[in-house]
């Protein structure tokens, strides 16, 4: 079993976000049909399904629907967003059986201003409400070195918003019961245009999870934002064939060995985190 599966039901995003890789596929959003396929070929593989890749989920108009399908076939689902929409859709989401939800509060990079603030205090009361009733929430900043001192604005704005035991944690800061801060470095998305890495390379990918884009195509790992490490595409091929598939093999053959067999991982660096 997979620790988790990263499903990219869409890849249209509302944002720009300096951090972010992008990617030069054409716009497309998962169908619900799509979807239970999707549920169906994951029944065995994983418990946990994590909506996104590339794009914002908050951005499709059937993600609730999704949800609902998880739900109801045993899966727990998790969201990672840049909350600019939690505002407008959190009625509905906070009616929703959502396990977690991680806020990448970094995306707002640019704001000291009125309407950065309005941004924390919107997504602040839906990780009040959100965490009140069961869901994990987390305030993600994944942006040492770059923060230019918003992370310090960020931290006094959620002190003086959150009563709690404020209790740091070797990822961040344990809030309350089901509500944390993270703290994360900025890394390098994976380019073929980048610098190879060190010799030795080792990564998770197609050892606890696995991407499927919102096109079907399944992709070793959440970062290939282009779909260049293609196994196959899930709506026309069987999961486990691709899975099985000798490219799919030897990646992770490759990885056990800490040896990167493709051009890209090579030149990945959140990969040499590890």
């Amino acid at each position: 079993m997979y620790s988790r599966v990263y499903v990219e039901i869409t890849n249209i995003c509302n944002m720009q976000c300096s951090f972010c890789h992008g990617h030069s596929r054409k716009p497309r959003r998962m169908t619900a049909e799509e979807f239970s396929h999707i549920l169906s070929e994951l029944s065995s593989e994983t418990s946990y399904i994590y909506y996104h890749l590339m794009g914002e989920p908050l951005t499709h108009p059937d993600l609730p629907l999704f949800l609902q399908m998880a739900h109801n076939r045993g899966f727990r689902s998790v969201i990672t967003t840049n909350g600019t929409l939690l505002d407008k859709r959190k009625t509905e989401l906070l009616s929703l059986p959502i396990y977690k939800i991680n806020l990448s509060v970094h995306s707002f990079e640019e704001g000291r201003d009125e309407a950065f603030f309005r941004y924390l205090s919107e997504i602040s009361d839906f990780a009040d409400a959100a965490s009140s009733q069961g869901t994990i929430v987390v305030f993600r900043l994944w942006n040492r070195g770059f923060d230019e001192g918003r992370n310090e604005a960020i931290l006094s704005f959620l002190q003086e918003r959150f009563l709690g035991d404020w209790a740091e944690n070797t990822r961040g800061v344990r809030i309350r019961d089901k509500l944390h801060i993270e703290w994360g470095e900025r890394f390098d998305w994976p380019d073929c245009e980048a610098d190879e890495g060190d010799e030795e390379i080792f990564c998770y990918a197609l050892r606890d999870h696995f991407g499927i884009l919102s096109d079907g195509s399944v992709v070793p790992c959440c970062l290939d934002s282009d779909g260049r490490l293609f196994l196959g595409n899930i709506f026309d091929t069987p999961l486990s064939g691709i899975l099985s598939s000798s490219r799919a093999e030897a990646i992770r053959e490759g990885f056990a060995r800490r040896c990167a067999v493709e051009d890209l991982c090579r030149r990945c660096g959140y990969a040499r985190r590890f």
